[in-house]
């Protein structure tokens, strides 16, 4: 008996220290690496690892580095709950920068509040994302806020707008909640909906979209999609004859969708969260150090995942100065972690954030840039006042 006690004991302890949080400290990141989501992804992945390196190089936490964790949550619901389940029961990691999309979101999120694991998303800005739970927030701000900007710059570049186009993809939750806020929007500033058009984020054939463009006459296109079905879009209206203005929603805020659109994508209108020209030092060394790497500007999708390991780190040295991380038991130090997360202000490259009680970003500072190509394939993000 003693026998089988001493190894129930035994096995307790070492299931106890298997709970231990281990240097270096693990980071989930679960991000579309696969799928067209990926035009999305791949810079939000370059975000991450730039953060990694740069904040390992000055101290990690307190000291203790941290790695992160990536698993590829592609473009679809399944991987996005695959990858949240194999980040909080086989990686053991402390919290999750993630998912892409916000349909994946609402799909993988209750995985990691049922888990009391902290999540941060990047780019997830649907209504409702931060009131799935307590364990949720965001550092991408509601489409709300940011997607009226392009509309009221439309309007300031051709006073003339009186008729618009909205089309939306209605297989992503992200699209549809976006295209709510446009068409208010439009109504808002006067604006007549000639026609709302619905798409699949598959498609790559927009005929029958654009004829009913066309056939209604209208001086403005909102774009709600992603970017190569967004950039597919830009392409095919101009190919079929629409001279007007156009406004791309957040999935199009990327330049992977120069390649897609080419030179048809010169003078599309983005609202963004971030712009390199914002004045904080955070910012202006993130770009500084991002440009020698990289030999260009960092573009939203970069700093938001930046931004989002950033938060998670400073957290991290916030818990650690009170009690080493290494005495922590995973379960505790998570739940400790959250707590943290949203009682902290943080000086990202996006400016000076927080997170109010339900885990929503509170940021001030908002841009609207104009896609200026310089050829078939290269462009940039230019500023407009």
């Amino acid at each position: 008996m003693k026998k089988v006690l001493f190894a129930t004991a035994a096995l307790s302890l070492g299931l106890a220290a298997a709970q231990k949080v281990e240097s270096p400290v693990p980071i989930g990141i679960a991000l579309a690496q696969t799928s067209n989501t990926a035009l999305l992804g791949q810079e939000q992945v370059i975000g991450a690892k730039f953060a990694e390196k740069f904040l390992n190089a000055r101290g990690g936490i307190n000291g203790t580095p941290f790695k992160l964790v990536f698993q590829d949550a592609a473009g679809d619901e399944n991987s996005a709950i695959n990858a949240f389940q194999n980040l909080i029961n086989k990686d053991k990691v402390v919290g999750i920068v993630g998912p892409t999309l916000s349909q994946q979101a609402f799909a993988a999120d209750p995985i990691a509040e049922r888990a009391k694991v902290p999540v941060l998303g990047p780019s997830n800005t649907a209504k409702g994302i931060p009131q799935i739970g307590d364990f949720i927030a965001r550092v991408s701000a509601p489409i709300a806020i940011v997607a009226p900007n392009a509309v009221k710059q439309a309007l300031k570049l051709d006073p003339k707008i009186k008729k618009v186009a909205v089309l939306y993809a209605q297989n992503d939750a992200f699209s549809v909640s976006e295209t709510g806020t446009f068409q208010q929007t439009a109504k808002d500033q006067g604006l007549n909906v000639a026609t709302v058009q619905k798409f699949q984020t598959t498609d790559t054939d927009f005929t029958t979209q654009v004829t009913a463009v066309l056939n209604a006459d209208v001086q403005l296109v909102i774009i709600s999609g992603l970017a190569a079905d967004g950039g597919n879009l830009v392409k095919q209206l101009r190919q079929l004859g629409y001279k007007g203005l156009i406004v791309g929603g957040n999935g199009l805020n990327t330049s992977n969708m120069f390649p897609v659109c080419q030179k048809l994508c010169d003078g599309v209108i983005i609202a963004q969260a971030y712009s390199p020209a914002q004045p904080s030092s955070a910012n202006q060394l993130f770009v500084k150090e991002y440009r020698a790497q990289y030999k260009k500007d960092p573009p939203q999708f970069a700093a938001q995942a930046y931004a989002g390991v950033q938060v998670f780190v400073e957290a991290l040295r916030a818990v650690d100065r009170k009690k080493k991380l290494s005495q922590w038991e995973l379960p505790d130090l998570r739940v400790e972690l959250n707590k943290q997360i949203l009682a902290g202000k943080y000086n990202t490259p996006l400016g000076l954030i927080a997170f109010d009680k339900e885990g929503e970003v509170i940021q001030k500072d908002f841009y609207v840039a104009q896609i200026k190509m310089k050829d078939a394939k290269t462009g940039s993000f230019v500023y407009l006042k």
